[in-house]
């Protein structure tokens, strides 16, 4: 049985399911470029068997938990680690089983497509799963997780990953990275500079965060001077070991330019722990235009995660802390919001700051025009809720016209759930290709061009935007 369609994603209409299939098929093999994602470097530095199959697809995926909790299973149940990084006494099995008595939740979904490819095409399991199936394909993908063939670097030369970016905090010694570089391994596994701990007034133990940060820099981050030198020389650090990007996610897009006194007075009353929530969004705001000026010296991609009101759940972040599912897409604005960083750097044509957003409100409306005329901008591919096929679809459709193609930067999975790259890369070549067919059967792309189009999307634009 075939857990997984080869036709899946193309249009139904004969003419241009032709057309999408010629043009997904010369771009179906190609690498994967994985430049933004959160997979754990310790994986490729160790290179120690993943524990079992609930380890691998349900505690560190919350599309999945996201999925079961709403339908009342409890995170302890599903292994899910607490705040205070105690781990529920749970059973693989039973977590196991838990997820494939609810594995009908997902019909439909993008999580049930990644995850069928995943079981098809990684482990070969060829039944549907449930609560009859369960205990099955778990002995089958559990026996093979134990074959040197699963091994985390046998499988990111299977999925023919050619890069891959995991994100690092800013005080991380980044000795996983140094493991790697002196294992020998010729897989590129680079990282990426995440400052959102020093950057965020509002992320818990912020002032404790700083005094770390000035450790381990050796400067005086009690001043604004300091400060800024801090990060300079972590970013410079981070580069040591590949990063080609920083990145940030706030609450907002928000950008500021204030002067030199202004911003050293504001970092103060930060620093102290006594600035207003209005006064924390503001110096968000002024080290999204910091980080910018530091990329045109250093090179760095500037990568804008905004919009999303994570922890929405008080009672689940102080029980299970940060990324538990419950960050939920916010209304962002970007026109405004941008304006005094591209005042500042916005026609930086050696600069290159990726947009992403949860608001798909903004696309046709804010970020595409913002997109298709300041040097310094490209467009982020569908994030998070959005990288599925309709995600992707309705990207293209208020953005093309807009900004063009070569606005974008392609596409990346930035996912924590390894064995689902190669599905979420396969979703997005396909509804690419779906989208181009289109585009062909209605006389506004020629074949050749869509043919190039394609390879682009797929594998061009993310190396060049990621300097890569």
């Amino acid at each position: 049985m075939k857990l997984t369609d080869p036709d899946r994603l193309f249009p139904a209409e004969p003419r241009i399911r032709f057309l999408a299939r010629a043009l997904y098929e010369p771009i179906a093999e190609l690498p994967i470029i994985s430049p933004h994602g959160h997979c754990d470097a310790s994986w490729f530095a160790k290179n120690t068997r993943f524990p079992d199959p609930a380890q691998l697809f349900v505690v560190p995926d919350h599309y999945v938990f996201r999925m079961l909790v709403s339908q009342g299973v409890s995170m302890d149940d599903l292994g899910i680690p607490r705040a205070d990084g105690s781990v529920p006494d749970t059973d693989p099995r039973d977590i196991w089983r838990r997820f494939a008595e609810h594995y009908h939740l997902f019909r439909a979904t993008p999580s049930a497509m990644w995850l069928d490819h995943s079981f098809e095409h990684v482990f070969g399991v060829n039944e549907r799963l449930n609560a009859d199936t369960a205990d099955a394909i778990y002995d089958h993908i559990d026996a093979k997780l134990a074959q040197d063939a699963y091994l985390p670097r046998a499988l990111y030369d299977r999925f023919n990953v050619e890069v891959l970016a995991t994100t690092e905090g800013p005080m991380d010694d980044m000795s996983c990275h140094r493991e790697i570089a002196a294992s020998g391994w010729t897989g590129r596994v680079i990282t990426t500079y995440r400052p959102d701990a020093v950057v965020d007034p509002e992320y818990e133990g912020f002032r404790d965060n700083l005094a770390a940060f000035g450790k381990v820099t050796g400067e005086d981050t009690t001043t604004w001077a300091g400060y800024l030198k801090a990060h300079r020389i972590r970013r410079a650090y981070f580069k040591k070991y590949g990063a080609t990007a920083t990145d940030h996610g706030h609450p907002t897009a928000r950008t500021e330019d204030l002067d030199k006194a202004d911003a050293a007075a504001l970092y103060a009353k930060v620093r102290s722990g006594a600035c207003t929530t209005a006064e924390a969004e503001v110096f968000r705001a002024q080290m999204l235009t910091e980080m910018a000026k530091m990329s045109l010296d250093d090179g760095l991609v500037l990568q804008i995660h905004a919009g999303s009101r994570r922890n929405h759940s008080a009672k689940v972040f102080a029980s299970h802390g940060r990324d538990k599912g419950f960050d939920i897409p916010s209304p962002t604005s970007y026109v405004s919001a941008l304006k005094p960083m591209l005042d500042a750097v916005g026609m930086e044509p050696d600069l290159t700051i990726i947009l992403f957003t949860l608001d798909e409100t903004s696309y046709s409306r804010e970020l595409a025009p913002l997109a298709g005329v300041y040097p310094a901008l490209r467009l982020g591919p569908p994030w998070w809720f959005f990288d599925s096929h309709e995600g992707i679809k309705r990207f293209r459709e208020a953005t093309t016209e807009t900004c063009g193609f070569y606005n974008t930067v392609g596409f990346n999975d930035d996912t924590r759930a390894f064995c689902s790259i190669p599905a979420r890369h396969d979703v997005a070549r396909r509804s690419d290709c779906a989208y181009l067919a289109n585009l062909v059967a209605t006389g506004r792309l020629g074949l050749a061009e869509a043919h190039e189009v394609a390879y682009d999307l797929t594998y061009r634009l993310a190396k060049q935007a990621y300097r890569l």
